[in-house]
């Protein structure tokens, strides 16, 4: 009997839409659409991600990508245009030479990676199949990846997160919110008005 996997048909509608926004981002001239384009493009990923049981992942796609990453790009866009200007042709290709010597790294390292499943490989021995089989009986969380993250690499998750709360509190501070820099300016707008 054929059992097909349903799931991988919304993976493959995922993959669709976020390949159409991408497109879509590149071609766009308006910043604001870009900027709200990346959050739905986090948020797509996010999905995808659920789709993969990478619950933890998605969480962190959702609330960096879509959520932190979106509103510092609005708060840097208020200090910029709201229209981009268009680049020369001569970064186009140049782009575009990146873009594809990159793409044919990864195809040229496509041979070496294991195959998919492969009990053997590096992934699937040494210390990951010690997780794997003692997560149920130490923590009894049955995501194996949640369990490493919350629980064996407690110190290690808490210290990324300070890095992450650092890092956007020093980029709130040198964008100026909630220093009043904003009304000051406007009010000195005015007077020179009068």
């Amino acid at each position: 009997m054929d059992h097909t996997d349903l799931t991988q048909y919304l993976d493959y509608a995922l993959i669709a839409m976020l390949l159409a926004v991408g497109f879509a981002i590149v071609r766009l001239r308006n910043l604001f659409a870009v900027v709200m384009l990346t959050g739905v493009y986090s948020l797509l990923s996010a999905a995808w991600f659920v789709s993969l049981d990478a619950v933890d992942v998605a969480f962190t796609e959702a609330a960096v990508g879509a959520g932190i990453s979106t509103v510092l790009m609005l708060g840097a866009m208020l200090l910029t245009a709201r229209e981009s200007e268009p680049a020369g042709a001569r970064r186009h290709w140049a782009a575009f030479a990146v873009v594809a010597a990159a793409g044919a790294a990864l195809f040229f390292a496509i041979p070496d990676m294991p195959v998919y499943g492969d009990p053997t490989s590096p992934a699937n021995s040494y210390v990951g199949m010690d997780y794997m089989s003692s997560t149920p009986e130490d923590i009894a969380i049955p995501n194996v990846v949640t369990a490493v993250l919350a629980s064996y690499r407690g110190y290690d998750t808490f210290g990324e997160t300070v890095v992450i709360f650092t890092a956007a509190l020093g980029v709130m501070l040198l964008l100026g919110f909630g220093t009043g820099r904003r009304e000051e300016e406007e009010g000195e707008e005015e007077e020179d008005k009068a």
